[in-house]
């Protein structure tokens, strides 16, 4: 039996989202969270301008594919998958974009630790995506 291209393409997007996701949780924001108070403006900028293509390519890949495969390929695991990005998406829109915008006009220790707390809610939607991507395979 062929496996159909579109859940070929739900695992590849779904795993490459965890993987970005993984790398900003586990390595972008502990890295910026060690940067002192007088350099803070410059590298939040700085990860903003070089993280935002990043963002765009893997988010666009991401609800192309689930668009598809919710069409051509409906299931439970599909839905499910599809959940676990909008989870991330909406956390993403909801509380990381403007934590990130308040943290861009100056370093605030408490917002920066609501950042990482939210950035790991984000970690989890993108885990459910890419676990029932994986379903959806089978």
């Amino acid at each position: 039996m062929r496996t159909p291209a579109a859940l070929v393409c739900l695992v590849a997007a779904t795993w490459l989202h965890l993987g970005f996701q993984g790398t900003v949780t586990l390595l972008v924001y502990p890295a910026l969270g060690r940067v002192g108070r007088d350099d803070w403006r410059i590298a939040h900028e700085r990860h903003s301008r070089t993280i935002t293509p990043v963002v765009a390519v893997v988010y666009l890949g991401l609800v192309a594919t689930l668009t598809w495969c919710l069409v051509a390929q409906p299931s439970t695991a599909v839905v499910v998958s599809t959940m676990g990005a909008l989870l991330s998406a909406g956390v993403t829109a909801a509380l990381a974009a403007p934590l990130h915008a308040r943290l861009g006009d100056a370093y605030e220790p408490t917002l920066l630790d609501r950042l990482v707390r939210v950035d790991r809610i984000r970690l989890v939607g993108a885990l459910i995506g890419a676990a029932a991507a994986l379903v959806a395979l089978r």
